[in-house]
């Protein structure tokens, strides 16, 4: 296990899953607002490729093509989202790093947040049955990670 300083815990960069979901934007408005009230930056990661969980409003758009250029694609659409949620949540915004790499997306977020203070994923909240599944990327994110994790739930439906 990585041992980190309390210090050091909390100097690193709050990093969030993307995926282009409903549930992903409400992840990463928290993580917006997280991340200034922390005064430190904010690192917005996206999986893709071909363990990349994928569904309707998750990058990559459209099918189950892998060209060249994906990565620019998927980092294109990932920095579109992230400047207009930086504009909905306000001033002042943290600083954004876009990062996006091709690979399964808990082992891309375990990877990207080695020096994070915080590591924060949506939940597609598909009920007790759904999070009990084996493969969700929150679970095992919650399970194999080496820092504090925060799941932001689904807003209701209702909107309250």
């Amino acid at each position: 296990m990585n041992e980190r300083s309390p210090r050091e815990t909390l100097a690193g960069p709050v990093v969030v899953g993307t995926d282009g979901s409903d549930t992903a934007r409400q992840a990463m408005a928290f993580a917006l607002r997280e991340a200034r009230l922390r005064g430190g930056p904010l690192r917005a990661v996206c999986a893709y490729g071909p363990h990349a969980e994928t569904g309707p409003g998750t990058w990559p758009r459209g099918g189950d093509s892998s060209p060249p250029h994906l990565h620019d694609i998927v980092t294109r659409d990932v920095t579109n989202s992230v400047e207009e949620l930086c504009r909905q949540v306000g001033e002042p915004s943290a600083e954004v790093e876009v990062h996006c790499a091709r690979g399964r997306p808990a082992q891309v977020l375990l990877d990207a947040s080695k020096d994070a203070s915080l590591l924060v994923v949506g939940s597609r909240g598909s009920g007790a049955w759904g999070r009990l599944a084996l493969g969700s990327t929150s679970t095992e994110v919650v399970h194999h990670a080496h820092l504090p994790v925060v799941v932001v739930p689904p807003a209701p439906a209702d909107g309250t």
